[in-house]
């Protein structure tokens, strides 16, 4: 499914990424520009994604093919892992660098930013240090800005400036409070500094206020360690974007200049707006409409091309001999866990764990939910499966539901189960046998879910010839720990024993197609 962002009349309309592409920050280079989002606990991490108008993008590559430590994420660490980063080209590379809340402040870097990328290096180890992003002067003299996380640090709301080798191997200085967010009245929870010069200026642009109902600043100094003034430049107003901030300004080949935030949707995550910049008579940013109010919808960037309308890939076929860009795991994967047939489709092993809970597996294979208002699509059956193998279609957060099949000793059934936040999971719906062919193997099951933009997740099956309709309660979709929900697949097993899995596809509409062929 790829949810048209632009309008016959040369406008686009707002969000232009419809998903959870958290904490956005983006570079251009020549006529190309590269976004890169936090991604937590998922793997692989740090997605890098291209567009050449700002409106469309395409996912290219992540930047980490495996959290480290590797045995540290061999296991589900949800709210851990990367959070916001920051995408630079200097000196003919790419660099992103990253925190790990945990662990401290990182850099990779790329010739290419589809990859490969190197080895994370650590810049600055601690606990609690968050967003870091690089400035590189005039003179080639660097710096390196970074926030604080209360919740590992003791403390937050204050910005630290280092000075940063030019090659950023090393930081050289223990660093500087530059903007401190407690001497500012109303303050709370300054954090995701991103780092510019212009017009004589040192630049930080960092969001305040929380995720939810926050808003966006800009500070400037003639001195990198400041003092800095800053002022208000993005906020909801009476628009119904809430929280609008954290993001990355960036500038068109032509001059135009903009700026790219998010908005808290909930199980939806935190989706990606556009907004046109200006620089007003002081030399401040204009962001949005007048009086820094973000818009539902705008002309297009000047340097907007004739493409057609696209989005980052949600559908997949299998049949490719790797799975689609969309795709991550919860944790490290094992090679062991799936393989792609191009008769079969996707083979999933069912894979013990020591725990039934979906929040808890490792091997949840999932992705973004795609927009606020679609219909995910799959048929599965049950290979040579053991009792209490079970395998499905998934809708998790917090709390979770999900759709799909389950050996018992005396046959399969196709269940429809939930479990709410800290709660262990329970029947919605009558359970229903499943045919078994001679072999063991299951009929296939079509299984699917729709979800509207409340979050209201309805979910479906057919049996072989059957249409599919409704299954078990509606649930509402919650959010998980910094992200959105994940639609995911999965195979496990109670117990150590066999089985697998087949996914024939994942077919996504918007939810409004009657065809789902």
């Amino acid at each position: 499914m790829n949810r048209p962002h632009h309008a016959d009349d040369g406008t686009y309309r707002n969000p232009v990424l419809h998903a959870d592409w958290s904490d956005p920050d983006a570079v251009r280079v020549g006529d190309d520009f590269y976004l890169v989002a936090s991604s937590f606990h998922r793997v692989p991490g740090l997605p890098v994604l291209h567009s050449r108008n700002l409106v469309n993008w395409s996912i290219i590559g992540h930047a980490l093919p495996r959290l480290e430590p590797e045995d540290e994420f061999r296991t589900p660490q949800r709210g851990c892992g990367v959070w916001a980063p920051a995408v630079r080209h200097h000196a003919g590379r790419f660099r992103i660098f990253y925190p790990d809340p945990d662990r401290g402040l990182f850099v990779v870097t790329a010739e290419d930013p589809a990859g490969p990328w190197s080895r994370p290096q650590l810049l600055k180890a601690g606990r609690g240090l968050i967003d870091p992003c690089p400035l590189w002067d005039d003179d080639g003299t660097a710096y390196l800005v970074h926030a604080w996380a209360k919740s590992r640090a003791g403390f937050n709301n204050k910005l630290t400036v280092h000075r940063m080798s030019p090659d950023a191997s090393a930081l050289l200085d223990e660093g500087r409070h530059a903007v401190d967010g407690d001497a500012l009245p109303g303050y709370r929870t300054l954090e995701g500094p991103k780092f510019y010069r212009r017009g004589g200026w040192y630049w930080i642009f960092a969001p305040a206020g929380g995720v939810s109902d926050g808003w966006q600043s800009a500070f400037r100094s003639r001195h990198p360690f400041g003092p800095y003034e800053g002022r208000i430049v993005l906020e909801q107003g009476d628009t119904d974007v809430n929280g609008p901030h954290q993001g990355a300004w960036v500038a068109t080949s032509d001059g135009e200049d903009w700026f790219l935030h998010f908005q808290d949707k909930g199980p939806f995550g935190r989706v990606v707006h556009l907004q046109h910049m200006r620089w007003n008579a002081d030399d401040w940013p204009e962001i949005g409409a007048p009086a820094g109010r973000p818009v539902a919808s705008h002309p297009k960037p000047g340097i907007a091309t004739s493409e057609k309308p696209a989005a980052p890939a949600v559908s997949d076929d299998f049949t490719g001999p790797d799975l689609g860009p969309q795709w991550t795991w919860q944790a490290n994967p094992n090679p062991d866990w799936h393989e792609l047939d191009p008769e079969r489709g996707l083979r999933l092993r069912c894979t013990p764990t020591a725990s039934g809970d979906l929040r808890q597996i490792p091997n949840l294979l999932g992705q973004r939910l795609p927009s606020d208002r679609f219909r995910a699509v799959t048929t599965v059956r049950l290979i040579g499966a053991e009792a209490r193998a079970r395998a499905g279609l998934a809708v998790v957060g917090d709390s979770y539901a999900w759709i799909g099949l389950e050996n018992l000793a005396d046959g399969a059934v196709l269940v429809c189960r939930t479990a709410e936040v800290d709660e262990p999971e329970r029947d919605t719906a009558p359970t229903t046998w499943v045919p078994l062919r001679a072999n063991g193997t299951t009929m296939p099951v079509t299984i699917g879910v729709d979800v509207d933009p409340s979050g209201r997740c309805r979910f479906l099956a057919a049996l072989a010839g059957e249409e599919l309709r409704p299954v078990g309660k509606p649930f509402g979709a919650t959010a998980g720990r910094w992200v959105g929900a994940t639609l995911g697949l999965f195979a496990a097993i109670a117990a150590p024993g066999s089985g697998t899995a087949e996914f024939d596809s994942m077919r996504v509409t918007d939810g409004r197609e009657s065809d789902h062929r």
